[in-house]
């Protein structure tokens, strides 16, 4: 078994991935023909509606299950090594907490499985579950055992942390809390990966956005380039009030209030390279729609393929 794969492998490579599942009717193909690569140190939400093939994609990063053709890499093993060798953290939405046990007996408990692991004091103060620690675990709300799993995760001094739907059930306090702790963990270059039904928490943490629909990937890129996709854009801009205005491209529907004109448009850039070049507009600026428009967008297109 290696246990010395290169530093400098990608934290995650998936290569043509295809995950089918047999049921009495019929043949589920839950991932189809998936490739991604994640470097070190990326921060990367995986966004999908219910049944896009996230969850599956996670599982055979975690060496849960494997795919049935091509390949799934993690920090240069495979992931059932990567997780062995304590490469690979995971936090997921319910589970594997005994609820007679105190949080401190439970990371304790953990670690001793480990032949090598963070100290527990340590992952406790990192994961903000400290203040509780001598708290029975049936005890802990909903957003303390997630912080309870967290610790967990991090006893390995893990490379990867892969996140399925971490905040699922969370008070807006308690998720923004949990997002505080993986702000730091992400500053100290730990690569985080986490599927999440809440964009506002990708908008807010993550650096990448990979969008998988219907098992395959429809979008992957930055902030940035995800919101392109929303159609509600807008130009706005300053015309001399006494000039008409000439027929514009892209534009779906104009709004004039004295000097100022909004201009609705899928097709924002174009718009505003005219306007710029060839118009005496002033002034511009543009605004897209946020990622649930972006979002909706790109879901309905990948249901017409």
């Amino acid at each position: 078994m290696n246990t010395t794969a290169p530093r400098e492998a990608p934290a995650i490579t998936v290569t043509d991935a295809v995950k089918s599942f047999r049921t009495r009717r019929e043949t589920v193909r839950a991932v189809k023909g998936v490739s991604l690569q994640v470097p070190r140190g990326d921060v990367v939400a995986l966004l999908g509606p219910n049944g896009a093939g996230k969850t599956t994609l996670l599982d055979m990063l975690l060496g849960m299950t494997d795919p049935t053709e091509g390949e799934v890499r993690v920090c240069g093993e495979t992931p059932r090594a990567a997780v062995a060798h304590g490469k690979v953290g995971a936090v997921q939405q319910a589970g594997g907490l005994l609820g007679d046990l105190s949080v401190r007996e439970t990371v304790t408990m953990i670690a001793s499985l480990y032949r090598d692991h963070a100290p527990v004091a340590e992952v406790l103060e990192r994961a903000g579950a400290a203040q509780f620690a001598n708290r029975k675990v049936s005890r802990c709300s909903g957003g303390q055992q997630q912080r309870v799993r967290f610790a967990l995760a991090l006893l390995p001094r893990p490379e990867l942390l892969v996140l399925d739907e971490p905040t699922a059930g969370m008070d807006v306090q308690s998720r923004a809390e949990f997002w505080d702790t993986m702000h730091a963990e992400a500053q100290r270059g730990l690569t985080v990966v986490f599927a999440t039904h809440y964009l506002q928490e990708a908008e807010d943490f993550a650096r990448r956005v990979v969008l998988m629909d219907h098992g395959m990937v429809h979008h992957d890129g930055t902030l940035d380039s995800f919101r392109s996709a929303s159609t509600r854009q807008t130009v706005s801009f300053s015309w001399p009030e006494t000039t008409p205005l000439p027929d514009l491209p892209g534009v779906t529907h104009l709004d004039r209030a004295g000097t100022r004109v909004t201009a609705h448009t899928r097709e924002s850039d174009r718009l505003a390279r005219v306007l710029l070049t060839e118009t005496p507009a002033t002034e511009l600026e543009i605004s897209r729609g946020g990622l649930e428009d972006a979002f909706a967008a790109l879901v309905n297109r990948s249901g017409e393929h």
